[in-house]
């Protein structure tokens, strides 16, 4: 089968799973609302001031679109970490990149930041000012070229805690009254945005996908080294930057808009890549759509499990995918310690 029927394939399956998905979280959360009473939302029978529509369009839509764009930014950047860093075990949490990205929203917020429209950009900013930092100084700790994984590891550690030493301190200069909102916030929680914010959070996230999508290619014949993918005619040096700058901005947009949500950038491009292969022209857009499943899996999850409370997205994630790093750093990837 070609590149391309594979491809179409496996995103012809993928959305599948993703509006099976979607369908579910509309249908269950903390209001006990029928399903009759959804559909008839969504048709627009109900009264448009009906808890039925209020709760279905304004506040259940919103947020299945906000997890699939947040699940698909971070499993997009995870590829594009693992293949920057040709080190399989990369992913912006791991990486500190998402500490990075915090840090930046956390002063924005303190600066008095909110999610209008001026605010959101602002706090994208400053996430993706963050997420660059974090990711330079990592690199600069590992050094460059291939990364070891426990050099890797050792300097996203480092980088994750400094951060999480600077969030402390700045976190406990705030008024107490907004400290409950930046803790829930930091926890990675999916919320509804509003429509203005959530379309630039849309933006961002194409922003980044674009950046490293049209660079598939290339990123496959970066695996074979710096020297050979020159030899090929790829500028390895610009190739880095740009995917660089797509994976940052990825991560910032998720952690200015959602929180710090761990572990999506490893668990999606593991469990695709053991289908799908290596290949980053299969791997990234396969990435997206799975990813974005997988979050909104993850979110109606949080909604439902303790309803009428709500746990945390990123408790779900993390429950998830601490086990599935072990395993990976035991099994598959022992040798590479």
């Amino acid at each position: 089968m070609s590149p391309r029927a594979r491809l179409a394939a496996a995103l012809g399956v993928l959305t599948l799973v993703l509006l099976a998905v979607a369908a579910l979280a509309l249908f269950l959360g903390g209001a006990a609302i029928s399903p009759r009473a959804v559909l008839a939302a969504l048709a627009g029978r109900a009264g448009a001031q009906s808890v039925e529509s209020v709760v279905t369009l304004s506040i259940r839509l919103p947020r299945i679109a906000v997890a699939a764009l947040a699940g698909g930014a971070l499993a997009v950047a995870g590829v594009a970490f693992q293949a920057l860093t040709r080190n399989p075990l990369a992913e912006p949490s791991v990486l500190g990149v998402s500490g990075g990205a915090a840090f930046g929203v956390v002063i924005a917020q303190s600066l008095g930041l909110g999610f209008g429209v001026l605010g959101a950009a602002g706090l994208t900013a400053f996430a993706f000012a963050g997420a660059v930092v974090a990711a330079g100084a990592v690199y600069l700790i590992a050094g460059a070229g291939r990364l070891s994984v426990q050099t890797l590891l050792l300097a996203g550690v480092i980088v994750g805690l400094f951060f999480a030493s600077a969030i402390t301190v700045v976190i406990s200069l705030l008024d107490v009254n907004r400290l409950g909102g930046v803790i829930y916030w930091l926890l990675g929680n999916l919320g509804t945005l509003p429509p203005a914010s959530l379309g630039l959070f849309a933006l961002s996230a194409a922003a980044g996908l674009g950046l490293v999508l049209v660079h598939a290619r290339e990123l496959n014949l970066l695996a074979l080294g710096e020297e050979a993918a020159q030899q090929l005619g790829v500028d390895a040096d610009r190739l880095k930057i740009r995917i660089f700058a797509g994976a940052a901005l990825l991560t910032a947009s998720v952690v200015a808009f959602a929180g710090p949500i761990g572990f999506v950038g490893l668990i999606v491009p593991h469990a695709l890549r053991m289908l799908l292969g290596a290949d980053n022209r299969l791997l990234v857009p396969a990435a997206f759509v799975g990813g974005a499943s997988f979050l909104l899996a993850a979110d109606t999850l949080a909604r439902s499990i303790v309803a009428p409370g709500e746990l945390s997205v990123g408790v779900i994630t993390s429950f998830c995918g601490a086990p599935v790093f072990v395993w990976l750093l035991r099994t598959r990837y022992r040798a590479l310690l």
